[in-house]
């Protein structure tokens, strides 16, 4: 049986980066792997663990068919390698840092794909915002609109919503709980 696609997302801020940190070990002990994204910022960027390239790196990796998946959003390049459809096919399941506005493409090709909303009230988002710096105000505004905006537009129940506002520790088992409701589901 082909693994999953565990499709985490949310606004910038909200912590995914830390709960993948947080959550690692214990996915890749009930056999999840945690896939790297490929960003055109520079590998000294502060935030997440992922591969830095050029935008003509990227452009070209593009052309060869190197991602997955891939899409464009504040400024940037974001891709998800290929190489996870290995890991799918052997039956493991692949965590992603994913987009919300390129899910429904996502779903198109992973149709097993496993959405993870995760979301912190406006006001931890704004303070997580400010003190990481990369924004201005107007930007940071910017942001939490468009994350207002997202909010339940996805209303069909098909978007597991995970609150990350509180203790990472509570996200984390929140997360695995969901893993192991929908993997329960899947056999039945």
């Amino acid at each position: 049986m082909d693994g999953r696609l565990i499709y985490l997302m949310g606004p910038s801020g909200s912590g995914k980066d830390s709960l993948i940190d947080a959550a690692r070990r214990r996915l890749q002990a009930r056999g999840c792997e945690v896939a790297r994204r490929i960003i055109t910022r520079s590998a000294e960027a502060v935030g997440e663990d992922a591969i830095g390239v050029s935008r003509e790196e990227f452009a070209r990796r593009q052309q060869q068919g190197d991602f997955a998946l891939h899409w464009h959003a504040n400024g940037l390049d974001y891709a998800i390698p290929a190489s996870i459809d290995q890991w799918l096919i052997a039956g493991r399941d692949v965590l992603v840092n994913g987009s919300r506005g390129h899910l429904n493409q996502a779903r198109v090709r992973y149709p097993r794909l496993l959405p993870i909303l995760l979301t912190v009230t406006d006001d931890v988002l704004r303070d997580r915002l400010l003190q990481r710096g990369r924004e201005s105000l107007a930007e940071i505004e910017a942001r939490l609109l468009r994350n207002r905006m997202f909010g339940d537009d996805e209303g069909d129940g098909r978007i597991h919503h995970l609150d990350n506002s509180g203790d990472l520790a509570a996200t984390v088992e929140h997360l695995l709980s969901v893993l192991r409701i929908s993997a329960e589901q899947d056999r039945t």
